[in-house]
C-alpha cells in the first residue's frame, strides 16, 4: 500500500476511534437522547456514520474498478488538488441534509452501531489494498453535494465526516437536558 493511502487510512481510523471514545461510557438511555424530534440521537449518529462510510467505501472501490476497466471519470474536475475542508467550505450550506442512503432508518441499540462501525475496519483495509499503486487523483466519483471527488478527497471526507459528528455527539452530551443516567442499561 502506498504511503499516502496508508496515511489516509490511519486518519480515518483515528477519527473512528474518536467517535467510539465519545460514546464509550454512554448508557443506552443517554444514547437515545434527542434535543428535538427531528434531530438525531447519538445512536442515530453512529448509524449515519456507518451507512455513510459503507457507501463511501463502495463508491471509491467502484470508481477504482471503473478506472481499471478503462471507464474512469471523464467529466470536469473542479476540485483538483484541493483538501476536503476547502471543498466543503466552497460547496456546502450551513445545514445540509444527508442523502437518504445515509440517513438513519434501521434503528437498533448503540452497542450494535458501535460494533457495526468496528466491522468496517477490515473493509477499509481491503479498500486500501485495492488502491495500492493506483493514481488516487484519477479515481473519481461524484459526491451528492460537492461533485466529483477523487479517492484522496473521499478518504479525507470519511475522516472529516466522523470528526464533524464527534462534535455533534459532544454537543448532545453537553446539552442541559442530557440524561445523567447510570450505566445499568448499557
Amino acid at each position: 500500500m502506498s504511503h499516502e493511502v496508508g496515511e489516509l487510512l490511519s486518519q480515518v481510523e483515528a477519527a473512528r476511534s474518536l467517535v467510539l471514545q465519545s460514546v464509550a461510557d454512554m448508557a443506552e438511555s443517554q444514547a437515545a437522547f434527542k434535543t428535538a424530534e427531528e434531530s438525531w440521537s447519538c445512536t442515530e449518529v453512529l448509524e449515519r456514520l456507518y451507512l455513510a462510510e459503507m457507501s463511501g467505501i463502495a463508491k471509491i472501490w467502484s470508481a477504482a474498478d471503473d478506472l481499471r476497466a478503462g471507464k474512469g471519470w471523464t467529466g470536469d474536475r473542479p476540485h483538483r488538488g484541493k483538501k476536503i475542508e476547502q471543498i466543503i467550505e466552497e460547496t456546502w450550506k450551513p445545514k445540509e441534509k444527508a442523502p437518504s442512503i445515509a440517513t438513519p432508518h434501521i434503528g437498533g441499540p448503540m452497542r450494535f452501531w458501535r460494533s457495526a462501525l468496528l466491522s468496517l475496519i477490515p473493509l477499509l483495509a481491503d479498500l486500501g489494498a485495492c488502491l495500492r499503486g493506483k493514481p488516487l487523483q484519477d479515481i473519481l466519483f461524484p459526491h451528492f453535494i460537492s461533485g466529483p471527488l477523487d479517492a484522496r478527497q473521499r478518504l479525507e471526507f470519511l475522516r472529516y465526516h466522523m470528526e464533524r459528528h464527534v462534535a455533534q455527539i459532544q454537543r448532545l452530551k453537553s446539552h442541559p437536558a442530557f440524561p445523567r443516567a447510570s450505566r445499568s442499561n448499557a
